[in-house]
């Protein structure tokens, strides 16, 4: 049955020229010349062996047997418009899975993602936190944040946030310390919070050429959230993302006491697998971050 059926072009150039009744509109909705407008409908003429339209005097008319098929194959366009904005709608809907490192999901994501939900109540959004960036997203995730320098093979990754570092500590821990901290030089007289490894610190006070002070002492913590805590309750100093800590910042759980900062080499990114970075509802929840990025949050 199939090899009985009239080729889609020259059904895409009948129908367009039948509508409009011009074989010049219909190339220019098309994309085509004029020339390759009529050569589809001549052919789809010979394979139907029946002429579908007259040629009077420049004017485009139909047959009686063009009219009638060109009735029957605007509702089969019609019926094959809706059914593929029925399926793209369908992408757009149901469950979406993010995995995201712990710390940005406490920090950064959950607090903001009644905003996604009232925006688009399709999507039903289901966090994991987890640490992930080794590259690899398997069938349960579809939109991932990775912390890293952006080159990940096989992922479609878009920079989300860049990291600064810089000191930040509990308003109230320079008068439960009784030490001064107003220059760089005065980290010395304090513990210092460590997230993951020592090696943050030993950088960050490496770029200001501050002397002396043991980064060799203080607690480490596998995770943002966890130095951030340590640092609100007045455990010592912490050197922490200016975003991540926004919401402790913002509330006054944590003060910065210097305006140095530095660039993390590390940043966030939004990855998916590269085949379904465009699928509507990934798309759509990238781009609502991507958003809030831009709005400052």
């Amino acid at each position: 049955m199939s090899k009985r059926l009239p080729p889609l072009n020259a059904l895409k150039a009948f129908e367009s020229a039948a509508r409009q009744l011009s074989f010049t509109k219909a190339a220019d909705e098309l994309f085509v010349t004029q020339a390759a407008v009529s050569h589809q409908i001549k052919s789809l003429e010979s394979h139907l062996s029946t002429k579908l339209f007259h040629r009077k005097n420049r004017a485009l008319l139909l047959t009686e047997e063009g009219q009638a098929y060109f009735h029957d194959l605007r509702d089969i366009f019609i019926q094959i418009q809706d059914a593929t904005e029925r399926l793209l709608a369908m992408g757009a809907k149901g469950a979406i899975t993010v995995a995201t490192p712990p710390s940005f999901a406490s920090q950064w994501l959950v607090p903001k993602i009644h905003e996604f939900s009232s925006q688009h109540p399709e999507i039903d959004v289901r966090i994991k936190a987890v640490d992930l960036d080794d590259g690899f997203l398997d069938d349960s995730v579809d939109v991932a944040v990775y912390h890293g320098k952006g080159t990940w093979p096989g992922l479609h990754a878009t920079k989300l946030l860049t990291e600064y570092l810089t000191p930040m500590c509990s308003p109230f821990f320079l008068l439960q310390s009784g030490k001064p901290l107003s220059t760089l030089d005065d980290l010395k007289h304090h513990v210092l919070l460590h997230d993951n490894t020592r090696s943050a610190w030993k950088n960050w006070l490496k770029a200001f050429d501050v002397r002396g002070v043991n980064v060799n002492q203080g607690p480490i913590f596998s995770h943002t959230m966890l130095v951030l805590q340590a640092a609100s309750i007045g455990q010592g100093v912490a050197l922490s993302d200016t975003v991540l800590a926004k919401p402790d910042i913002d509330s006054g759980r944590l003060v910065c006491p210097f305006e140095e900062k530095i660039e993390s080499k590390l940043s966030y990114y939004v990855v998916c697998r590269e085949e379904h970075a465009d699928k509507s509802k990934i798309r759509i929840f990238s781009d609502w971050m991507l958003s809030l990025v831009g709005e400052g949050a």
